[in-house]
């Protein structure tokens, strides 16, 4: 039995919840037209509707049809098709492809900048989990796709050590707006990341310079710009860099949602509490869950960073922080600091090491 078949007939709802919308976007890219408004229904209204349809599956349930060992076939064919996608969207938003008209244009983008954030990060951090180094270079490759490649190591040697603390930048204190966030854990990741990397090396010694992730992460977005500009000029290196703010700041609205006004305790000044269930954000929807590979399922993640995807469970309200909605429509809802803090404050009090208990619903 080929790879795809084998895919498709022991992960029905992961594959086609990821790679359903690659033919819609590649559609809308090429021909213009419908495609591009079902392309872009795909990854909006879709979503939640799905994830009100579809009841929650609970871990038992998971386990009994545990989907496939590591999800690696879909792994690697979601890579295979994310610069796909990318390439597509740039050739047309840029002028080379169907002669989009501007709404057009705008629902390409739209469409494409959530697949690259929802889908196309997903997968990334999935692979860079992942202890066999072809498939976590092939994960630092698709965030350098994106223009975030140092999320590969502030991910792995920062976030995950450091997170639901003060040392962490990809993690949002409680009354922190999504706005104020972002430039402070993109640079404060960018910098954490260059750091810690920069004291690995010298702890081993005799490496030079050209052996810094940095320099490939830095090296590969030039080279990403170029390939841009031979697509598209200065078109398209605009549509790109738009296309690669879209997803960045759709990965750390993502991380802000899971993480937002946790906290551990200091045990000792500088030593924090073991990172446990209360310390991320869960969402147990099936629709938007597969979408994204398990990614809500986050507390079970940050305790084992290396479980693969399917194997992931949630725990229940009384047993991990859990969103009220999905994350796709929780992540919405950060953009209107308001309702966001008047939806997740009172929340997330109830989660302090001080004051730890079972929420109420």
């Amino acid at each position: 039995m080929s790879i795809s078949l084998r895919l498709f007939h022991a992960a029905p709802l992961f594959a086609i919840a990821t790679l359903g919308p690659v033919p819609l976007l590649l559609g809308a890219a090429w021909l213009g037209g419908a495609p591009v408004w079902i392309a872009l229904v795909a990854m909006t209204g879709f979503v939640p509707l799905m994830d009100l349809a579809m009841r929650r599956m609970s871990d038992a349930e998971r386990a009994a049809g545990q989907e496939f060992p590591a999800g690696t076939g879909l792994s690697v064919t979601l890579a295979m098709a994310q610069p796909l996608v990318l390439i597509s969207a740039i050739a047309a938003l840029s002028g080379a492809g169907a002669g989009l008209g501007w709404a057009e244009s705008f629902g390409v983008f739209l469409a494409t900048g959530l697949w690259l954030g929802q889908v196309g990060n997903s997968n990334a951090h999935e692979l860079i989990h992942r202890p066999d180094a072809r498939l976590f270079r092939l994960g630092k490759w698709l965030f350098i796709s994106v223009l975030f490649g140092h999320h590969t190591s502030a991910h792995r040697r920062i976030h995950h050590r450091f997170v639901a603390s003060r040392f962490d930048p990809n993690s949002a204190p409680l009354g922190e707006s999504f706005y104020a966030y972002l430039p402070r854990a993109w640079f404060g990741s960018f910098t954490a990341g260059r750091e810690i990397e920069t004291s690995l090396l010298r702890k081993v010694g005799g490496h030079p310079l050209w052996r810094h992730p940095y320099v490939e992460y830095v090296g590969g977005a030039l080279a990403c710009l170029v390939l841009a500009a031979l697509i598209g000029g200065l078109a398209g290196v605009a549509w790109y860099l738009a296309l690669a703010f879209y997803a960045q700041a759709q990965l750390l609205l993502s991380d802000y949602v899971q993480h937002y006004g946790l906290e551990r305790a200091e045990t000792a000044p500088g030593r924090l509490e073991p990172v446990g269930p209360a310390h991320s954000w869960n969402a147990p929807q099936r629709w938007s869950g597969a979408m994204m590979l398990n990614a809500p399922r986050h507390s079970d993640h940050h305790a084992h960073p290396a479980k693969p995807f399917p194997a992931l469970q949630t725990g229940t309200p009384d047993t991990v922080p859990t969103l009220p909605y999905g994350l796709p429509v929780m992540a919405t809802l950060a953009l209107v600091p308001p309702v966001w803090h008047r939806l997740m404050d009172r929340r997330a009090r109830r989660w302090r090491p001080q004051d730890r208990r079972a929420p109420a619903a």
